[in-house]
C-alpha cells in the first residue's frame, strides 16, 4: 500500500513538473512572438538565463493561479455572474503581471494588454496538457475523480464505498422535443443517446403531452413541485394587481414558487437530500445554483449565485469558457451572416445583444450547471435536477431543425457523455434521467406573415389607432431575463407590461399562444360584453387565416370556442378531431377545458393556426421556433429513463401533464431511496430553505 502512495505521489510530481516544463516552453515562444513581452534585461541575457526567468515566471504564475485566484473568486462573487466571467482574462492578466513582478532583477516585463494574451494563452496550454498527461496515464483520470470523491465523503463524514441506496440525476434538455431527440439519437448526432436506446438494458424512451401552455413556468413549476395551476402562459395579467406575471422573472417565480406549495401543501420534488441547477423553481431544494426563484432573495437566497464560484476557482475552467464564449459570439455572427446570404426562410434578426445571449445559454450556463451536477454526485447528493437551455435558445432563432440547432445537440450530448463518466466514480451510483418541458414547432412569425403584430390586429378590431410600422412582441425566451438577472439588471418592462390605461386592452403573446385582456372591465370579459363595446373584434380575430381558435366566456353558454366562419362550441362540448380544434390533435380538447378552469385566464385567449402537414405555427414574438400553445413539436415533450425503473404509465396509456410526470419522477425517487416519511407540514413559502428538510428517508 505504501509503494502505491509513493508511485502515485511520483506521477502527481511528474505530472507538474511537466506541465511547468510545457508552460516554460509556452512563455519562452511568447517571448519571441510578442513585442511587448520581456524576459530578459535591457542589455541582452544568454539563453540560458532567458529559460530561467521563463522558468522562474511560468512556476510563480502557476502558483498564484493555484493559490490566489480561489480567493480572488470568492472575493468577487458579490460582482455580478456575468460580469465576472467578462473579468476572467483581466484577472488572469493581473496574475501574470505580479508573477513577472517576482522574477529576479525585474527581467520580466509586460503591458497589460499583452498580459492578458499571456495569460489566457498559458492557462490554455496548462489546461491542454494536465488533460492530455491523465488521458496518457491509464488509471490518473479514475485517481483524479476518486481522490475528489473521498475528500468530499472524509467532508460529510459519509462512509467509502458505493454500497448505499442510488442516487437519481434528471437532466432537463430545455426545448427538445421528442421527435427531435428521436433524429437525433437515430442519426447518432447524439452517440450517448443512442447507446442508451440501443442497450437493452439501458433508457426507454416515451413522449409525453404538455398542458395548453407548453412553455417551461408551467411545466417545470409542474416537474419541481406538482401543480402548475392558474398558470395559463409564459406571462399573463392579472386584473385584481394591474401586475403582469412573467415566469422568467424572479419577483414573478417565487411567487409561482409559493403558490404551488401553498397548492399542493408539499415543499417540491428535491426536499430529500436534493439540488436545484439552472432551473426556474428550486423544487425545495437545500443546494441552489442558478435559480431564478431565488434570484429576486436578499441574504441566504444569495447562495444560488455560488455554482459561480465552483466553476471559476478553477483558472483552467474560467479561461477556457470565456474563450469558448468568445468563440460562440462568434459562431453565432458567422452563421446568422450566413443566413442572410443565403436568403434563408424563415428567418428574424439577430443581431445587436443577442450573440451574447446565446454565448451564455449555450456556454457559461452549460459549463456552470453541469459542473455543479458533477459536484453534486461526488456529494452523494439523492436527488439533482439541473436544466440545460442552450437548445431552446439556439432554436428560437435559427429553428429547431436548423443545422445550428443540431450542433448544440451534439455538444450537450457531450456532457451527457461527461456525466456518465463521472458516474462511474461517484460515492454512490446513479440512475440518469434525461427529460424535457415541452418541443418547439417550426414556422414564420405572424409579423412575418401577414405584416402586423397580434396588438395590431387586436387594436384594429377595437377600433384603436394601428401604428404604420410593425411593433414586434418581446421575444420570451428565458436566457434574455436570465442574462439581466446575472448583470443584477432589472428586467426591463415594455409599454404592454405596465398597468394599462382602461382604454387600451393588455396583450401578451407566449409562443404561438395570445392573451387579451381588457382592465376597464371587471372580472372576466363575456362575450356579449365585446360584443357591446368592441363588436368588429371577435369576428376580425376568429376570422384571420394565422389564427386557429378563440376561448371566451360566454354569459349565455358557458366559455366557448370560436373559430373562422363564425364556428362557436361551448367548452364542455369539444371533441378532439372536430371543430375549431380538429388540427391540433389529442389532448387540446382537454388541455383547454383545464385552462378556461384557472382563475387568471384572459379575456381572450389566442391560439395560431396550425399546419398539420408541416407542423408550422405562427408565434406572436419574434420566433421561428416557438413554443406556449398548442400545435405540433411544441406540446410532445420526451422522458428518457432507466430501464430498471418502472414504466411511467402502464402500457397503452399516455402521459399527460406536467402534474403527471411529477408524480412519476417522485415514484421513481422511492423507488431509488426507499419510502419517504413528513416529519413535520411544510409551511406555505416560496423560498427553498423554508420547504426544504421536511421529508426524510424512514429508518
Amino acid at each position: 500500500m505504501g509503494d502505491g502512495r509513493w508511485r502515485t505521489a511520483g506521477s502527481a510530481l511528474m505530472r507538474v513538473v511537466v506541465v511547468w516544463a510545457v508552460s516554460t516552453l509556452t512563455m519562452l515562444a511568447l517571448a519571441g512572438i510578442l513585442p511587448d513581452f520581456q524576459l530578459q534585461s535591457d542589455d541582452g541575457d544568454s539563453i540560458t538565463k532567458i529559460a530561467f526567468t521563463a522558468a522562474w515566471g511560468a512556476g510563480a504564475f502557476g502558483l498564484l493561479s493555484a493559490l490566489v485566484w480561489p480567493v480572488l473568486v470568492r472575493a468577487l462573487l458579490i460582482v455580478p455572474a456575468l460580469v465576472l466571467g467578462m473579468l476572467v482574462f483581466f484577472l488572469n492578466g493581473s496574475l501574470l503581471l505580479v508573477a513577472l513582478r517576482l522574477i529576479p532583477d525585474g527581467r520580466g516585463a509586460a503591458n497589460p494588454e499583452t498580459a492578458v494574451v499571456v495569460a489566457a494563452v498559458m492557462s490554455a496550454v496548462a489546461s491542454a496538457t494536465s488533460t492530455a498527461l491523465a488521458v496518457r496515464d491509464d488509471n490518473a483520470y479514475r485517481r483524479r475523480l476518486s481522490r475528489l470523491a473521498d475528500r468530499r465523503r472524509r467532508r460529510s463524514g459519509a462512509d467509502s464505498g458505493r454500497s448505499g441506496p442510488p442516487g437519481t440525476v434528471f437532466i432537463q434538455l430545455d426545448g427538445v422535443g421528442h421527435d427531435v431527440l428521436a433524429r437525433a439519437a437515430e442519426s447518432r448526432l447524439m452517440p450517448t443517446v443512442a447507446n442508451w436506446l440501443a442497450d437493452e438494458e439501458g433508457h426507454r424512451l416515451t413522449p409525453w403531452r404538455t398542458d395548453w401552455s407548453s412553455q417551461t413556468g408551467a411545466s417545470q413549476l409542474g416537474i419541481l413541485h406538482g401543480s402548475n395551476h392558474d398558470v395559463p402562459a409564459f406571462r399573463w395579467y392579472e386584473k385584481e394587481t394591474g401586475d403582469v406575471m412573467v415566469s422568467s422573472r424572479p419577483a414573478s417565480a417565487i411567487e409561482l414558487q409559493r403558490r404551488a406549495i401553498a397548492r399542493t401543501r408539499d415543499g417540491g420534488l428535491l426536499t430529500l437530500d436534493g439540488a436545484s441547477r439552472g432551473n426556474l423553481f428550486s423544487g425545495g431544494a437545500d443546494q441552489l445554483a442558478l435559480v431564478l426563484s431565488m434570484a429576486a432573495r436578499l441574504g441566504k437566497g444569495r447562495r444560488s449565485r455560488a455554482g459561480y464560484f465552483a466553476y471559476f476557482s478553477d483558472p483552467a475552467n474560467a479561461v477556457r469558457t470565456a474563450l469558448s464564449f468568445v468563440a460562440e459570439v462568434c459562431r453565432e455572427i458567422g452563421q446568422s451572416t450566413r443566413a442572410r446570404i443565403r436568403k434563408d426562410t424563415p428567418r428574424i434578426k439577430r443581431g445587436g445583444l443577442y450573440p451574447f445571449i446565446r454565448a451564455f445559454a449555450t456556454v457559461v450556463e452549460r459549463d456552470v450547471v453541469v459542473a455543479a451536477v458533477i459536484g453534486d454526485m461526488f456529494a452523494g447528493r439523492t436527488a439533482v435536477y439541473a436544466d440545460l437551455v442552450a437548445y431552446d435558445e439556439v432554436a428560437h432563432h435559427s429553428g429547431p431543425h436548423s443545422r445550428d440547432a443540431e450542433k448544440v445537440l451534439a455538444r450537450l450530448d457531450r456532457s451527457l457523455a461527461l456525466i456518465v463518466k463521472v458516474a462511474e466514480h461517484t460515492p454512490r451510483t446513479y440512475r440518469i434521467v434525461l427529460l424535457s418541458d415541452h418541443g418547439q414547432s417550426p414556422g414564420e412569425t405572424f409579423a412575418g406573415a401577414y405584416g402586423l403584430t397580434l396588438k395590431d390586429l387586436v387594436r384594429a378590431g377595437c377600433g384603436l389607432p394601428v401604428p404604420r410600422r410593425a411593433q414586434r412582441t418581446r421575444s420570451g425566451s428565458e436566457a434574455r431575463d436570465a442574462v439581466r438577472i446575472a448583470l443584477h439588471r432589472p428586467v426591463e418592462e415594455g409599454e404592454v407590461e405596465h398597468r394599462a390605461k382602461p382604454s387600451d386592452p393588455v396583450v401578451l403573446a407566449s409562443g404561438n399562444l395570445g392573451l387579451i385582456s381588457f382592465p376597464d372591465i371587471e372580472g372576466r370579459a363575456s362575450r356579449e360584453q365585446l360584443d357591446r363595446s368592441r363588436p368588429a373584434l371577435l369576428s376580425t380575430l376568429a376570422n384571420h387565416p394565422g389564427i386557429g381558435f378563440l376561448l371566451v366566456r360566454s354569459e349565455r353558454h358557458g366559455s366557448v370556442v370560436l373559430g373562422r366562419g363564425g364556428t362557436e362550441v361551448p367548452v364542455s362540448e369539444l371533441k378532439d378531431g372536430e371543430g375549431p380544434l380538429a388540427p391540433f390533435g389529442p389532448g387540446a380538447a382537454a388541455a383547454v377545458r383545464r385552462t378556461d378552469t384557472f382563475p387568471h385566464v384572459a379575456d381572450i385567449m389566442v391560439n395560431s393556426m396550425h399546419d398539420g402537414a408541416t407542423g408550422c405555427v405562427h408565434a406572436f414574438e419574434e420566433q421561428i421556433g416557438s413554443h406556449g400553445g398548442l400545435g405540433g413539436e411544441q406540446s410532445r415533450p420526451f422522458l428518457l429513463w432507466p430501464a430498471d425503473l418502472s414504466a411511467p404509465v402502464a402500457q397503452g396509456t399516455e402521459l399527460v401533464g406536467a402534474e403527471q410526470v411529477h408524480e412519476v419522477l417522485r415514484r421513481w425517487l422511492r423507488e431509488c431511496s426507499g419510502p419517504q416519511i413528513p416529519l413535520a407540514p411544510p409551511r406555505s413559502v416560496g423560498g427553498a430553505e423554508e420547504a426544504g428538510g421536511t421529508v426524510r428517508t424512514a429508518g
